[in-house]
């Protein structure tokens, strides 16, 4: 008989099934399954393509830990996010700001809430 092919699907449907009702046959398979895929270099790519799953990757950090390993080997890095950008402030925010800046007044120059009282 022949092994059963591994398939990034059926894993993360294990790790879910793993995850929803505790399953530890399910969690066992899954993570037998991902060291098959870690372990191998014919399997890299698609290991790391099934770690974009949040699962898969809580898997590969708390027990395979070959994830960063395998990306750092091959040279990749993660894409970083762009920044949104930001829109240009209008004319009058310039002066809004420092206006915001500006330090308070110093209590004896303000006014008594209280003006009937002695100071």
């Amino acid at each position: 008989m022949r092994p059963s092919r591994i398939s990034r699907a059926r894993i993360l449907e294990q790790l879910k099934l793993a995850a929803r009702k505790g399953d530890r046959g399910a969690l066992a398979l899954a993570t037998d399954q991902m060291k098959t895929l870690a372990y191998s270099p014919r399997y890299w790519e698609s290991y790391l393509e099934l770690l974009v799953n949040p699962l898969a990757r809580l898997v590969d950090l708390l027990v395979i830990k070959q994830g960063d390993k395998i990306a750092h080997q091959k040279g990749w890095t993660r894409h970083r996010r762009k920044r949104a950008k930001t829109k240009a402030p209008a004319r009058g925010a310039k002066r809004d700001a420092r206006a915001r800046r500006r330090r308070p007044t110093s209590a004896s120059a303000q006014g008594s809430l209280f003006p009937d009282l002695p100071s």
